[in-house]
């Protein structure tokens, strides 16, 4: 057993503490790495990271040491990495200055070979002049054969007739939402060849998700209130995923079909599932939890993330996992905390929920002192039944026990550039087996110090 804490590299006093910039908040020194493990009570394998300051998708053993890194990826732009079995690794590459989209969305073998991308979907301008095409895909994507994008005893990757779900941009205007020019949400299936065989735009559907008049008001009128970065971002889905097979469905409720699509809007707290068949609004929570029982009681989500089925043949199978982050979001009435009327809603603390679709009663949740990231983040299930949660923006990733005793967690290291931030968008648990490339590491129990007992020496 090694005690004391266990990283990328050995922790030995003050030498390898890592000093964070002032703009950072505290604490600005702090220990990176893996800081607790208990192998014998944790799901045991490689976890991929999204680390938003890094050019490059990462791969960690349970000690924290990275075994593996593709380069030339850039997730801060168009959200998770994830690994499918063999080695292959599929995320977002290139940037569209002024907007947060890559350009295209890239998948490579263990050697880094391209073996499939998708940059055709609308055109940019170039930096050179004139235009170029581009995927414009921003926070989330989902190949059709991998429901949830993480690891389940029933997952089989398909041979054939595979689609790829993108979360991309379109510019336009569409005076129903604002009388001025909309970066909108839209929702493109793909086929193997890139070519676009569904579609789905955010905007079309504003009168579907039930917004009232004070909150219409704040949609129009909220961007006219301070400065804005480039078109308005009225919307801001932030994850996207097929809800994938369930028991839901197999009873017969065709709201729960898999090929629907589970969504999250961010500036609006709502999470909707997005029929695959004519783009109605099937179910739906938010956006103001106060209006009937069922959803008081899960009490107002905040500027979640990650929301999604977790898949077949793991604890919790069929139900509805969400990042509850907690911060400021939501559009209202103007007060004393927002003249705009968006960001009605605030909290000071995450949430991890799990709650029951047809029901809407949460059935297991996690939330903790200090447990708090205002955005990104993310939550899996684990095949054990413990659950892999990223808190994202202090670069914290972690695994819970069913009765919420942690029994893994890392913290990232600072990124690569010049402010080092070590914010982590998505983390995704594998199994080893994933990389056949790679050996099986050796696993070694971390024990943190005591709390309080740790200090650094005062000479």
């Amino acid at each position: 057993m090694i005690r004391g804490f266990q990283g990328v590299a050995v922790f030995v006093f003050a030498s390898l503490l890592i000093s964070i910039p002032s703009a950072q908040a505290a604490p600005t020194v702090f220990p990176t790495g893996t800081t607790i493990y208990q192998p014998d009570k944790t799901w045991n394998g490689f976890t991929v990271l999204s680390v938003l300051d890094t050019q490059a998708v990462q791969v960690i053993d349970m000690n924290g040491k990275v075994v593996k890194r593709w380069n030339d990826f850039n997730v801060s732009a168009g959200g998770p990495a994830r690994i499918l079995p063999n080695g292959i690794v599929v995320a977002s590459a290139g940037a569209n200055p002024g907007h947060q989209e890559g350009t295209e969305l890239r998948q490579e073998d263990f050697n880094g070979n391209t073996t499939w991308r998708f940059d055709s979907n609308e055109q940019i301008p170039a930096e050179s002049g004139g235009t170029r095409p581009s995927a414009r895909q921003h926070h989330d994507w989902q190949r059709s054969d991998f429901p949830a994008g993480y690891y389940s005893p029933s997952f089989t990757p398909a041979a054939e007739g595979v689609t790829t779900l993108l979360l991309t941009h379109t510019t336009h205007t569409v005076p129903a939402v604002a009388d001025i020019e909309l970066e909108d949400d839209r929702l493109i299936e793909i086929d193997w060849q890139g070519n676009i065989r569904w579609e789905w735009k955010a905007s079309d559907h504003i009168d579907a998700f039930g917004f009232n008049a004070d909150e219409r008001a704040a949609i129009r009128n909220s961007p006219t209130m301070g400065p804005r970065r480039g078109p308005y971002d009225w919307f801001h889905i932030n994850s996207a995923t097929y809800v994938g097979p369930n028991q839901w469905y197999d009873a017969g409720d065709q709201r729960f079909a898999p090929d629907n699509v589970i969504i999250s809007s961010r500036q609006s707290s709502l999470v909707a599932i997005v029929s695959h068949q004519d783009g109605s609004i099937v179910w739906q929570l938010g956006p103001d939890f106060s209006r009937d029982e069922a959803q008081w009681k899960i009490g107002q989500i905040i500027g979640q993330h990650h929301a999604h089925f977790i898949p077949p043949g793991l604890p919790g199978a069929g139900h509805v996992m969400i990042f509850d982050n907690g911060g400021s979001s939501g559009y209202g009435k103007p007060g004393a905390l927002t003249r705009s009327g968006q960001g009605v809603h605030q909290r000071s603390n995450s949430r991890v929920l799990e709650i029951n679709p047809t029901t809407l009663e949460v059935v297991w949740s996690y939330t903790a002192p200090n447990f708090f990231s205002t955005n990104i983040s993310s939550a899996q299930r684990l095949p054990n039944g413990n659950t892999l949660i990223t808190e994202g923006a202090p670069g914290r990733v972690f695994e819970v026990t069913a009765e919420k005793q942690i029994v893994w967690e890392y913290m990232a290291p600072p990124g690569e550039s010049a402010r080092g931030s070590n914010a982590v968008y998505r983390a995704y648990r594998i199994p080893y087996g994933w990389i056949p490339q790679l050996a099986v590491p050796q696993q070694r129990a971390v024990t943190p110090p005591k709390a309080g007992s740790f200090m650094l020496p005062a000479d």
